[in-house]
This record gives structure tokens, sequence and C-alpha cells, in this order.
């Protein structure tokens, strides 16, 4: 873990830091730094919209990066992370020296984030032979001024707090499919869950699966020698109140099916599971947080296979509420373990406030809203406000798509109640938060997060999972405690 320390005047703990400022900095007028001609250069460059950077010739610090001014207020490119995100490939200091006297709140929320993320890198899986780099981030400091301490030492708690649930789930999703199975989230997630006493994991195996109804879980994971586990993480940071719950998709790996998909389709599936690894991340802040609320997290788990007992298009399933699917598209399986581990989450307590589920669901979203934004797609005005405003707060913004009847037909069935996947390979994204409505009674409001385009961090031809948007749903429970409080 990376730690932090919030501090107004500059001392010998802060030498041999890697100083990240702004060209009017105050930081920058130090008898030390004021007459040093390296220092004007860099700041006049920094002047013209360029980054500066340098690690000679800049003590008492060991590094000196000066950012254009306007990349401080920028919230919506993140043109401050884009000249910061390079430096820190190869890092040359452990500690950084963070000015944070001219930056916008979204932006330094976002640039915490990132740094204490700094503390997973692939290299951690162990999988890499090659020697890793002996420099890692370890401590930040942060320069601000006394009026702005106490609020910047809450903002700081938070996001660190906040990036520990994201590596968290990073590290899961980042795991190679023939480990990450349905039964090793679960006992990653009990591991990681036993440090806090409030939280407490509830697992179903195939059998239970099977004996509670589950069956579009079941016939998702059927095919696969690794069966399906459906994972129930409860918060009891309250005494009593309503539970609020999440719901993600954990496809551990998607092949297709029967309705295979082709290998570079196939390339990133080990990530279909980023939906429920963000909702343990998820779990694992709030207990870290203390937050006083109850909350339940539901983990479907499945892997989508082909084998003997695979499911069949055009077969038909039957949900945990009764609703019968037809399976006409078996790579379309993520709405399938969605709806049924909606329905039980429903079911599971007698006041639920709300139920929001994130998945990983439909390349069509990326089409649409490309990386930045994740999809939004509700029926509730109430929670789509709140959803769309903890987006811009924290940086990890959502789009609303229509979601309303006009969508029926996308789902309609001969044979069954529901068709998994519209015909006409129309409005793909929203057909399929329009299926899973169904499986969320009227009276719970509930809210579809597809991540497609956002679960993942897209760099060099690479991929590798972001943990988004597990800010996103922090700052949406910590505005509706603060509203409650």
């Amino acid at each position: 873990m990376i730690n932090y320390c919030l501090v107004t005047t500059l001392g010998s703990e802060q030498e041999q830091s890697h100083l990240i400022t702004w060209p009017d900095s105050p930081l920058l007028q130090q008898d030390v730094l004021r007459n040093n001609p390296l220092i004007a250069e860099m700041t006049a460059r920094a002047a013209q919209g360029k980054l500066a950077d340098t690690g000679f010739g800049c003590g008492p610090f060991a590094r000196i990066t000066i950012v254009p001014q306007n990349a401080w207020q920028d919230s919506l490119t993140d043109s401050l992370l884009t000249f910061l995100r390079p430096l820190f490939a190869t890092p040359i200091c452990s500690n950084v020296l963070l000015d944070c006297t001219y930056i916008h709140n979204t932006a330094l929320t976002k640039t915490l984030r990132f740094l204490f993320n700094q503390a997973h890198t692939l290299t951690d899986l162990g999988l890499k032979t090659s020697a890793r780099s002996d420099v890692r981030l370890t401590h930040i400091d942060a320069f601000c001024s006394d009026a702005e301490q106490a609020r910047l030492e809450t903002l700081f708690s938070q996001q660190q707090a906040i990036a520990n649930g994201m590596i968290a789930a990073r590290r899961l999703a980042d795991t190679p499919s023939e480990q990450c199975t349905p039964q090793y989230v679960v006992e990653e997630a009990q591991r990681l869950c036993t440090p806090f006493s409030t939280l407490r994991c509830e697992v179903l195996d195939e059998q239970a699966i099977i004996e509670q109804s589950l069956g579009l879980l079941h016939a998702v994971g059927k095919g696969a020698s690794r069966p399906p586990r459906l994972l129930a993480i409860h918060y009891e940071g309250a005494s009593h109140g309503p539970v609020r719950s999440y719901v993600g998709k954990g496809v551990t790996f998607d092949t297709g099916g029967l309705w295979l998909k082709e290998g570079a389709g196939m390339y990133t599936m080990k990530y279909d599971m980023c939906g429920a690894a963000n909702v343990l991340g998820l779990m694992l802040c709030i207990a870290e947080l203390k937050l006083p609320v109850r909350v339940m997290g539901v983990l479907a788990l499945a892997e989508n296979a082909i084998g003997p007992d695979a499911m069949q298009p055009g077969s038909v399933a039957r949900a945990c509420n009764g609703m019968t699917v037809e399976i006409n598209n078996t790579d379309a399986e993520g709405r399938l373990v969605l709806s049924d581990a909606i329905a039980w989450a429903s079911q599971r307590h007698a006041q639920t406030q709300y139920i929001i589920d994130l998945a990983t669901l439909t390349g069509a979203v990326v089409k649409a809203l490309g990386y930045e934004l994740s999809g939004l797609m509700t029926q509730d005005n109430a929670l789509r406000s709140a959803l769309t405003t903890a987006g811009e707060q924290s940086g990890d913004e959502v789009w609303s798509l229509p979601l309303d009847a006009r969508l029926k037909k996308q789902t309609e069935s001969a044979i069954a109640d529901l068709c998994n996947t519209p015909t006409n390979n129309a409005a793909i994204s929203a057909s399929a938060a329009w299926l899973l409505h169904h499986f969320c009674p009227a009276d719970i409001p509930w809210a579809h997060l597809d991540v497609s385009g956002t679960a993942l961090w897209r760099e060099g031809g690479k991929s590798v999972a972001s943990g988004r948007p597990i800010p996103l749903l922090m700052q949406h429970l910590l505005n509706d405690l603060d509203i409650r409080e």
C-alpha cells in the first residue's frame, strides 16, 4: 500500500522526492530553486503548454516535473494524467511531492487514484521472469494550505481506500482464466474479506444453484468442467436499515459457447468477470472506510465453455423468479447470469434500497460511448440523476441510454417469456437492459451499468483491468449517506 502525508511546509523529509508542480507554484519560489536557471527554463516551457521534466540539477529534489497550468484545472480530458502517466511507467523516485495548491477537485481525485493504483502492476502476478524495477512509488506527500488540510485529509483517505478496492479488483481480473475459475474467485474473496469482521461470505455451489432454481446461471455454467458459483458478500456496518445491493457479472472466461467467438474477439475474455471483481473491490472499500450502512454484493460466477453439456441455441431456461428465457444466442450469456443474480438479490432481503448491476455486457456500448463513459440504463429517474452526479464528481462518468417499453419487441419469444437477444441486431445494449429489468421487482429501484468500454485500460495495444466503476459507485454511496445524515 502507498502511504501519504499532507504537509503545509517543506522539510528534510521531502528532499530527494519527485516534485510535481505547476509553473507559478510558490514551491518554485524557494531560495534553493528561485535562482536556478534550469527551473526558469522549465517554467517557461510549461507556460507554453509543454511538459517540463528533469532529474538533473534540481536539488534538493531528485526529480522535478512542471505540468502546464491549464492541465491542473482540466477535469474532463485528463490532460494532467496524460502528462504524468508515462513518467510512472519507469519511476525514479519512491516518494512523490504533489503540489495541491492549484488543482480542480475532480482532477485531484483522478490523480490520487492513479498514484495510489501504482501499488499494483502486472508484474506483481509473478508470471514474468524478467526482473522488476527496483523503484516503486511508496509514499505521497501532498503540499497544501492550512485552510485546505482538513478537507484534503478526508479526500485522500477516501481515494486511498477506493484505490485499494480497485487494486483488489484489478489483480483478480488480470489473473489468467485457467487459474481464475469461479471457485478461485470465491476463495480469493473469502481470503480478502477475512480481515474485516463486518464482511461475511455466502456461497452457493452448483448443487445449491440448482436447488434454488437459478436456472439461467446453471445453463451458462453447466458446459464447463469448472462449475458455476453464486457468491454473496454481506456487509453489516449498521444493525438495521435497508440494504443496498450490487450485482456483478462474473464470467471467468467467455468462449461464446456454441455460438463461438472468433479468436480476436476471445483474446480479452478473461476480463468478462470485471463486473464481479469490481463488486468485490467495492465491498472491500466499504469495509475499509467502515461506512454505517448495510450492503450486499452478489457475484454471479460461471465459465461459458464448449462441452457436451453446453447450453444450445433454442433451449429454454427458467430463472429463480420463475420467468423463462429462450437462449437464441449462447454468446449473450452475461445477461443470463445477471438476470438470475438480480432476481436472487431482490428476494434476499425484506427491504432493499436499490439494486445496481455492473457488467462488461455488450460491445455495442463501446461503439456508442467509447472507452471513457460507462453506459447507464434505468427507469428510476432519481437513481439516474444520483449516479450521473456521482460520475461527474468522481471523474468516473456515465451516460444514460434509453430504456422503456419501445424495446419490448427486442426480447419477445414465441416459446418463452423472453429471448436473450434481439433478432434484428438493433439497440443491443438497451435491449440487454430491457431483458434485465424484468428480474428486478418494480418497487425496487434498479440501474444497469454496461462497463465494456471502461472496465479495461487500453494503452499500447494492450488491455489491463482498470477498476472502474468502483470510484463512481463509492461516490454515489458517499453522497447517498451524506443526504441521509
